[in-house]
C-alpha cells in the first residue's frame, strides 16, 4: 500500500469515528432470526431474512387456519394467508324446532373457479346448530375446486367440491347432468380419490341413485375412511358433497351425518 492510500484510509477511519453515520459496517453472512411474542389480543411473528419483514396475525385468524380435507381444523400458522376469509359470506338460517340450520350458498359469494365460467349455481344442506363454516385452503385435497368446508368438533366435518365437467368431456355443454357424465361407478372411481386422498377400490360399501325436483343425485358410503359422498351436476359443473368423521364420531353420530348427506341439494 503506497503513502497516498495509507493517508486516505487513515482519514476515512478518523472521519467515521467523528461521524458515526458514515461508518462502514462489513456485511455478515445471511442470517435468519425468528422471534415470536404472545399478548392478550394478538399473536405476532417477526422474521428477518436479508430484509426485515413482519406478519401480524390475530388470534381468530390463527385459530381459523385450515387443514387437510379429512383432518381436524386447528392452529397451524404455516397455512395462514392474507385474504383467508375472502369470499366467506354467512349463509346459515336460524335453527328450526329440532335445532338444525340450513345453509344456502350466497349468490354474492366469490369463487367462479376459472375465467369465463358462469356463476356457481347455489346449493343447500342442513346441519345441527353447533356446526360452523371454517376457512378453505388451496392446500387441501380438492385444491382450488374446494368451495366450502364445515366442521363440528363433536360430530365430524363436511366439504363441497365444485369441478368443471370439462374434466370428463368437452361436449357436455352448459347444462350437464350427472347421467351424461357417467354411471355411479365411473363418477366415484374418477372423483373418489379426490375426496379421500386415495384409491376407492374396495372401499364403496353402498351406492344409490335418488331424484329431487328433476335432478339426479348419486350417493355413496365409503369405508375406510368413514365418509358419505353425494354427487350431482348442474350448469357446467359437477358438485361433490362429502360428510365424514372419525371412528367414534361415525359410531355415535351416524344418523346425523347421514341426514346431513341426504339433505344436499343444488337449487
Amino acid at each position: 500500500m503506497d503513502m497516498a492510500t495509507t493517508a486516505l484510509s487513515t482519514t476515512t477511519l478518523l472521519s467515521s469515528r467523528r461521524n458515526p453515520q458514515y461508518m462502514y459496517i462489513q456485511p455478515s453472512r445471511r442470517t435468519t432470526v425468528l422471534a415470536a411474542s404472545v399478548s392478550k389480543d394478538s399473536f405476532s411473528v417477526n422474521e428477518e431474512k436479508d430484509q426485515c419483514s413482519s406478519l401480524l396475525v390475530n388470534r381468530r385468524t390463527v385459530l381459523a387456519s385450515g387443514v387437510s380435507l379429512l383432518g381436524f381444523p386447528g392452529v397451524s400458522l404455516a397455512v395462514v394467508k392474507q385474504g383467508l376469509l375472502a369470499g366467506r359470506i354467512p349463509g346459515l338460517s336460524e335453527p328450526d324446532e329440532q335445532g338444525w340450520r340450513t345453509y344456502r350458498r350466497p349468490d354474492e359469494k366469490s369463487g367462479g373457479h376459472g375465467v369465463g365460467w358462469s356463476p356457481i349455481i347455489p346449493y343447500t344442506f342442513s346441519v345441527p346448530q353447533e356446526w360452523e363454516e371454517v376457512p378453505v385452503s388451496i392446500a387441501d385435497l380438492g385444491g382450488t375446486e374446494l368451495d366450502l368446508r364445515f366442521s363440528s368438533s363433536k360430530e365430524g366435518r363436511l366439504f363441497v367440491i365444485v369441478a368443471p365437467v370439462l374434466r370428463f368431456s368437452d361436449d357436455l355443454g352448459d347444462n350437464a347432468t350427472i347421467e351424461k357424465i357417467g354411471p355411479p361407478d365411473k363418477v366415484i372411481s374418477a372423483f373418489g380419490p379426490e375426496m379421500i386422498g386415495e384409491n376407492v377400490e374396495g372401499k364403496v360399501l353402498s351406492s344409490s341413485v335418488a331424484e329431487h325436483e328433476g335432478r339426479t343425485y348419486y350417493k355413496f358410503e365409503l369405508e375406510p375412511p368413514h365418509i358419505f359422498i353425494t354427487a350431482t351436476a348442474a350448469g357446467n359443473r359437477l358438485y361433490l358433497f362429502g360428510v365424514t368423521g372419525n371412528g367414534l364420531q361415525w359410531k355415535r353420530h351416524y344418523n346425523d351425518l347421514k341426514k346431513i348427506s341426504d339433505s344436499f341439494r343444488v337449487v
